[in-house]
């Protein structure tokens, strides 16, 4: 009978660890839906908190710095976005927004030197590869 009991304690508290782990997955899927939504505030709190359970989730960073370029928060855009390459350097999308974000505040080589990145590491985005270059000709003709 002692047996059986603490049979089911092991498996209840299996049960409910496993729960508990399954909702900390679910923080990013949570906040990719509201920011889907356009509910960037709520999304931020999602992804903020995923990354206090998964700090290695370079999503959840993406996602916070495609919120603070629409907030128009240069700095936390930047960061998160730097964060996002720290974790994969070949994160396309971070590359490219990196390198954007870069011709915007005039640092031309930083971008040249991305837009290089980018181009080796393209797969899925390389088509903005051309309107890379363009707003960064563009830029400096001004």
């Amino acid at each position: 009978m002692k047996k059986f009991k603490n049979l089911i304690l092991i498996l209840l508290f299996a049960f409910i660890l496993n729960n508990v782990s399954f909702a900390e997955n679910n923080y990013f899927t949570d906040g990719k839906e509201l920011f889907d939504k356009k509910q960037y505030n709520e999304a931020k709190f999602f992804f903020e908190k995923d990354i206090v359970f998964n700090p290695k989730n370079e999503n959840s960073y993406l996602y916070l710095a495609k919120i603070f370029k629409i907030e128009k928060k240069e700095i936390l855009e930047e960061s998160n976005l730097k964060t996002t390459l720290l974790l994969n350097p070949k994160n396309e999308e971070a590359i490219f927004n990196l390198a954007l974000l870069n011709i915007k505040k005039s640092n031309f080589s930083k971008s040249k030197e991305l837009i290089n990145t980018f181009d080796k590491v393209c797969k899925n985005l390389c088509s903005s590869k051309k309107k890379l270059q363009e707003t960064l000709d563009n830029t400096n003709k001004k």
